[in-house]
């Protein structure tokens, strides 16, 4: 009896460690999904900074501060999550381990490069055990090591660097709004003006309790504060 072909499929679908004939891995590929159905990130590179900004979906009674989409990592490295926060929770704090272990072995900051790809490797491996499944998560990473850098991490293990970059459910549109209107060593109000505008694009509203920035400015990584964050969305909203 021949089997149908969404049967043939369900084989390849349900274990991590199996090709399908096409060369594809599904459960990656719908850790992708999770990515693409999650509120947008974007980020955008200036001149000897990076701004990163995230939406977030906020309801009636949930306190705001309780979603964190951008987290500070290093002094000079931080954070948007797009996908399963769960997972980038996880991902966040083993981060946060391997740069306190590099400074305590070679007493400086850990390169951006170099954490990427730990961060990387770890979720690599978990595209090749059986009986686990890979990060449901990407991470726009935004360092300062001697210049600036914008990193993308994809669930399957991929790293890419940008000069400006979006992900999430809004990212196709909010990617549009960057080719077009992204220029080198911008400065750094016109970069989070195009960050938010990207932003914007791709959550079609943006409010106070519905998004996050963070900044790297002087070599140092922050998260906007409230009330600073208020005055740049004035015109926005």
């Amino acid at each position: 009896m021949e089997v149908q072909a969404p049967m043939k499929q369900m084989g390849y679908d349900r274990a991590i460690v199996v090709f399908s004939p096409e060369g594809r891995m599904y459960q990656v590929e719908y850790a992708r999904k999770a990515v693409e159905k999650a509120t947008t990130a974007v980020g955008v590179v200036f001149a000897n900074g990076v701004v990163i900004a995230a939406g977030r979906t906020i309801q009636k009674l949930l306190v705001p501060e309780s979603i964190e989409k951008i987290s500070t990592i290093d002094s000079h490295i931080g954070a948007a999550a797009c996908g399963i926060l769960a997972d980038a929770r996880v991902l966040v704090d083993y981060a946060r381990v391997r740069c306190q272990i590099n400074k305590i072995t070679y007493d400086e900051p850990i390169e951006v490069s170099a954490l990427v790809k730990d961060i990387c490797d770890r979720k690599q491996r978990f595209t090749q055990i059986g009986g686990i499944r890979p990060y449901g998560v990407s991470l726009l990473v935004a360092g300062h090591d001697g210049g600036p850098h914008l990193y993308e991490t994809d669930p399957s293990g991929t790293v890419r660097e940008w000069k400006a970059h979006a992900i999430g459910r809004g990212g196709k549109e909010a990617k549009k709004v960057l080719v077009d209107e992204f220029k080198d060593n911008m400065s750094k109000d016109k970069a989070i003006d195009l960050a938010i505008k990207a932003l914007q694009t791709g959550e079609k509203k943006v409010t106070l309790k519905s998004v996050e920035l963070g900044l790297i400015e002087n070599g140092k990584f922050r998260v906007m504060p409230r009330n600073e964050l208020k005055e740049i969305l004035k015109k926005y909203v």
